[in-house]
């Protein structure tokens, strides 16, 4: 993925409209051949069908083959990104990735309550920090990463930069995703552990709420206030988070292949306990 000026990649993502996801066209097994490089280490999710299959891009990394589906109560031995975790993932869990790939759980944020956490079985848990989503339906918002932002966001953090791309890169509104998030990725992958990683969380949410409060100090030419962009994190203990400042307007919801969820899984019937 080229490492492009990120007000450019913004300005492609909004105009770009002969984009192949934008248009719903599926792209043939060569162009998939020639983008594809392999990832050594296994991708799983856990989908529960929260979300359209058209637009969904657990769904469509399933039919592309760089994702697993997995069975609720099938035990996964590598990394598993979830709303439920307790520990921030970070650098220093990247020889669990190595040895046992990693996993998402896919749910809409809006049905939380629905899903069986208890029933998905994986001893290393990890939720993601403080990033900014850009897929189509959430375009510039804090924490709502779709499944595949979600898996590429794991993958930086960890310092599986190919793998990242290699997901991203069947996605045309994904190429912004690292150049928008970049200066987090860049905080992130200076820690050493967990602790480390929530520490310059607090800090970039910290700066950004202390920018917000000096921008409402004064009002723009307009005479207009600015926009309220403290937002809550549905996934986390924080009370507030707060928006990147972007000088781009968030577009219109665009029917694409992307989801409301930053994890997913197969709402499949439960069944014994597996081991992957």
């Amino acid at each position: 993925m080229g490492r492009k000026d990120s007000n450019d990649l913004i300005s492609t993502h909004h105009t770009n409209g002969g984009n192949k996801d934008i248009e719903g066209v599926e792209d043939s097994e060569e162009e998939v051949q020639k983008r594809k490089a392999k990832i050594e280490v296994p991708v799983a999710m856990w989908d529960f069908d929260h979300c359209d299959p058209r637009r969904c891009s657990g769904k469509k990394l399933a039919r592309l083959k760089l994702i697993k589906e997995l069975r609720v109560g099938t035990r996964f031995r590598g990394v598993v990104v979830s709303p439920k975790a307790t520990q921030v993932i970070s650098p220093a869990d990247r020889d669990l990735v190595s040895r046992g790939g990693l996993a998402v759980v896919e749910c809409s944020w809006a049905r939380l309550d629905d899903v069986p956490f208890s029933k998905i079985a994986s001893p290393h848990e990890r939720l993601l920090p403080y990033l900014l989503a850009t897929n189509p339906t959430n375009y510039g918002k804090p924490w709502k990463l779709n499944c595949v932002e979600a898996l590429a966001a794991a993958f930086y953090i960890t310092g599986f930069n190919t793998y990242a791309e290699t997901l991203l890169s069947h996605f045309g509104w994904a190429e912004s995703f690292y150049q928008v998030n970049r200066p987090f990725f860049e905080r992130y992958r200076k820690c050493t552990n967990s602790a480390e990683v929530s520490g310059a969380q607090e800090k970039i949410i910290d700066e950004l709420e202390r920018k917000y409060a000096e921008s409402r100090s004064v009002k723009d030419n307009t005479g207009t206030e600015p926009i309220d962009l403290l937002v809550a994190n549905p996934n986390h203990n924080y009370t507030t988070a707060l928006f990147q400042e972007l000088d781009q307007e968030e577009p219109e919801d665009v029917e694409t292949d992307t989801d409301e969820v930053e994890h997913s899984t197969d709402s499949l019937p439960d069944s014994t306990s597996e081991e992957m």
